[in-house]
């Protein structure tokens, strides 16, 4: 079973949302979609295991990738 960092998971879905945003923009997803997958994840211990189908595809294509990459720090040269 995949292991959720769920302190980071909370982090990206309630003060890095522009992140979220970014990364659905011209996908066709929602930002909101994306952030309800969170939240179900937080509400469920992260058990990936409990996702439907499609909600397993927009935590792959979205969440695990920003869960991965370290979070932007403002003015470090990017």
């Amino acid at each position: 079973m995949e292991q959720i960092d769920l302190d980071e998971l909370q982090t990206l879905i309630t003060k890095r949302t522009d992140a979220i945003e970014q990364s659905v923009a011209g996908t066709g997803y929602l930002a909101r979609t994306v952030i309800g997958v969170g939240t179900f994840l937080l509400d469920h211990d992260g058990h990936v295991d409990l996702l439907t189908a499609k909600q397993q595809v927009t935590f792959e294509r979205f969440l695990k990738p920003l869960l991965e990459a370290p979070p932007r720090r403002p003015g470090a040269g990017g």
